[in-house]
């Protein structure tokens, strides 16, 4: 077993793969990813002054640029997950983010004043942005962000790339959003413990085996604050502005896709309990759902979830 890993995007990244004959060394391949890492932060980071996004993020109103094809595929994945969603799944709540304490530009972590909501809510819309040939353009002060899909993103590209290098056995993670392919070195599969949330420890809820699959979770027990006795979370229904206020605490989905499951797991989670629940249902979506009950989680997984790991879970 072949293993190496870093920091990225303000976290870190692992991968793990079996090398077999013809297969290139690890220095190359490590080489490989952080190209592919690199690449994805200089296009679409938030953390950057310099990112292709940032500086879209700070032209005028009526204004277009130059982008880069990934950011204009991730821009489509999110104007269809905005679609979907009725518009609560939107690439655009960073001055949202800001405005409540979580983003990148944020100062303190408290609740806004109506007045401030209302204003920064012009701000915020997929509508505002269109894409004109290889330009992304917008019509308002949005600022995009891609903080929900982009790992995800860059765990397909990893895959596609490992692939491509003859490397069928692996598990690529970047920033807890992850893709297995094959089997470990011993022919057994790739396992990934689901965790149920608790603020203060991680414990193992489910293992389940993934084989050409990418699973990602979203939650929001991680990122919060408290104010006068109530819990608001770093996750937002773009439609209202402020944070979920539901009991559902955590969704994981198991997609083909990385990228999906990423972005399918942030939507799932804004819709809270019943309508995310309904969602991956009508669309086939394998999702495990974590929410919260008096006597502390209770557990649901679609039957997509079930049917994808039929025999391989415990």
């Amino acid at each position: 077993m072949q293993s190496f890993g870093g920091q990225t995007m303000g976290s870190t990244y692992s991968i793990k793969y079996v090398r077999h004959v013809g297969i290139p060394a690890l220095a190359e391949v490590r080489v490989e990813v952080e190209k592919i890492l690199a690449e994805v932060d200089r296009q679409m980071s938030t953390y950057r002054s310099d990112s292709d996004i940032e500086r879209f993020n700070r032209l005028p109103v009526d204004s277009c640029q130059k982008m880069p094809a990934p950011v204009l595929e991730l821009v489509r994945v999110g104007e269809q997950l905005s679609a979907q969603s009725e518009g609560s799944f939107d690439l655009t709540v960073e001055p949202l983010l800001n405005l409540w304490g979580f983003g990148p530009q944020a100062r303190e972590e408290k609740v806004p004043t109506a007045q401030a909501l209302a204003e920064v809510r012009q701000r915020v819309g997929y509508a505002h942005l269109r894409i004109d040939g290889d330009q992304l353009c917008k019509d308002a002060a949005v600022e995009v962000d891609f903080n929900s899909i982009a790992a995800g993103y860059a765990v397909d590209t990893i895959a596609a790339r490992l692939e491509a290098m003859g490397i069928h056995d692996y598990l690529a993670e970047v920033t807890g959003e992850l893709k297995a392919s094959g089997n470990k070195a011993d022919g057994s599969p790739w396992r990934i413990a689901l965790e149920e949330p608790r603020d203060n420890q991680q414990v193992a809820e489910r293992i389940v085996s993934i084989d050409g699959y990418g699973l990602s979770t979203s939650g929001d027990y991680r990122h919060y604050f408290e104010q006068d006795g109530k819990r608001y979370s770093h996750t937002f229904d773009a439609r209202t502005g402020t944070p979920v206020a539901h009991t559902l605490a955590s969704v994981t989905v198991i997609h083909p896709s990385a990228l999906m499951a990423d972005g399918l797991s942030t939507l799932l989670l804004i819709l809270g309990p019943e309508r995310g629940w309904d969602y991956a249902e009508k669309h086939g979506i394998g999702a495990f759902f974590v929410i919260r009950a008096d006597t502390g989680f209770v557990t649901r997984t679609s039957h997509a979830f079930e049917r994808i790991n039929a025999g391989k879970t415990e």
